[in-house]
């Protein structure tokens, strides 16, 4: 009984770290999702054109591919602790910054700022809860990233969808005084406080503190968090480092398959497909979306909050999943269901009369469109959502995880801006083109992972 008591205070021990580090996760999903209820009003109070929205729009993804690019080589030298910190401070500034902008020069700016935060926090939360976690309850712990992120993003939606309420649209003012729009912003300095003050109560990971060899406390750690052979597992790190004192860099990740090692390339290519299939269109868009097939914006605004509970509850499924299936296998379901619901949309919408704001759906076609974009988000959140994450944060080696993990990160915030800026002039051309190319990228993701993507369920870090 005393074994069993030991093992579940480790494993609420290091809950309570994995969850703190996916704070982050959080303020991602958060920022990225903020800007949904903000569209229609910033394009009216600054007089944008729909190229210039779009570019606002997607401004914060390019921040993003920066943020993760610099975030592994900085983590390795800083710790991963201190560039939680860092994120965390970049969030708060570019909250302020952006309810306060006065074009779209400054909110574009104010963006960026933003990003740099997401696209760090992105690389970190993964790589640390990888490099905490006992190996039987990894895949559980990091989900917690995803959760994190559609958790933010529901926040994020369900305060725009409240204070447009208040205010009765986001362009109007709320009753204690200023654009809606602009609270949204704002509003998300509050997670950025928490995500810093949490990040001062975790310890470093493990495996940065045997890289500058600070032994004893990386031994306390693993006592702590991890148990079992102690010793043992400090030996496999150690092995693993060995030769790591160089900063790692990209010439680390050089290989034989088009000049990188295949392992990142598996790496890069996940998280491009992950964004190809359309995700984020459903998060940056939605409200405009539902708008113009025949939704009130409060009603647009509410759907898209559905939309993002039905992303929680599914991550929540691949939780319980991912640990006892394995990784794969989730990640074949999942496309081969995006596969049929995206299928289902570009059909739906190949009916629809009208175009761009006057674009209708019939009664029956419309509830189909609403039905499988919900099926495609729970196809994408029980699997690629979280998976990929998981994925990420253990496949890589001990010495090159943050750098090739940062590498795939950037590869995957560019995906996921030019999947964004392109869906504004894809929809003007007619929803089913959209559609129909993630269903392409959707089948392209279910036989790359049938040829190339490997099993890690219950293997060490250290055997990867």
């Amino acid at each position: 009984m005393t074994e069993i008591s030991e093992v579940g205070q480790r494993h609420g021990a290091v809950l309570f770290v994995s969850g703190s580090a996916a704070i982050g996760g959080f303020l991602f999903g958060y920022d990225t999702a903020v800007i949904n209820g903000t569209v229609d009003a910033v394009k009216a109070d600054f007089g944008l054109s729909s190229a210039v929205l779009g570019f606002v729009v997607s401004s914060a993804l390019l921040g993003c591919a920066v943020g993760a690019w610099f975030a592994g080589p900085l983590a390795d030298r800083w710790g991963r602790l201190r560039v939680m910190l860092l994120a965390a401070i970049l969030f708060g500034i570019s909250a302020l910054g952006s309810a306060l902008s006065f074009g779209p020069v400054s909110l574009t700016g104010w963006r960026l700022v933003g990003g740099f935060a997401v696209g760090a926090a992105s690389v970190i939360a993964p790589a640390y809860i990888a490099e905490i976690s006992p190996a039987d309850i990894r895949g559980r712990l990091g989900s917690l990233q995803q959760l994190a992120i559609v958790s933010g993003i529901f926040a994020s939606l369900l305060i725009d969808y409240l204070l447009a309420r208040s205010a009765g649209g986001a362009g109007e003012s709320v009753p204690w005084g200023g654009a809606a729009w602009r609270w949204m912003f704002a509003s998300a300095m509050l997670p950025a406080l928490v995500y810093g003050v949490l990040a001062l109560q975790i310890p470093e990971s493990p495996r940065y503190l045997v890289k500058v060899k600070k032994l004893d406390r990386a031994r306390d750690v693993l006592r702590r968090f991890v148990g079992g052979d102690v010793d043992g597992r400090m030996s496999e790190i150690v092995r693993s480092l060995a030769g790591g004192d160089q900063a790692v860099n990209l010439r680390d990740l050089r290989g034989p398959v088009l000049g990188l090692r295949g392992i990142v390339w598996v790496g890069i290519l996940l998280s491009v497909f992950q964004q190809f299939v359309g995700i984020n269109v459903i998060f940056y868009y939605s409200t405009t979306l539902w708008q113009a097939v025949g939704f009130a914006e409060s009603d647009a605004m509410l759907t898209s909050v559905i939309t993002s509970v039905t992303n929680i509850v599914t991550t929540l499924v691949a939780i319980s999943l991912i640990d006892r299936v394995g990784r794969r296998p989730l990640l074949i379901v999942g496309a081969a269901g995006m596969v049929l619901s995206l299928g289902a949309m570009a059909w739906a919408f190949s009916t629809a009369s009208g175009s761009g704001t006057d674009l209708v759906l019939g009664a029956a076609e419309g509830k189909v469109a609403l039905v499988a974009a919900n099926v495609y988000v729970f196809a994408f959140g029980m699997s690629w959502g979280p998976v990929v994450w998981v994925l990420l944060g253990e496949m890589f080696n001990n010495r090159i995880r943050a750098t090739a993990l940062a590498v795939a990160a950037a590869a995957q915030w560019i995906a996921n801006w030019i999947i964004t800026v392109t869906f504004p002039p894809l929809a003007s051309v007619g929803l089913t083109l959209a559609y129909g190319l993630y269903t392409m990228f959707a089948f392209l993701a279910l036989i790359f992972v049938l040829r190339f993507v490997r099993e890690t369920k219950g293997r060490e870090l250290e055997d990867m």
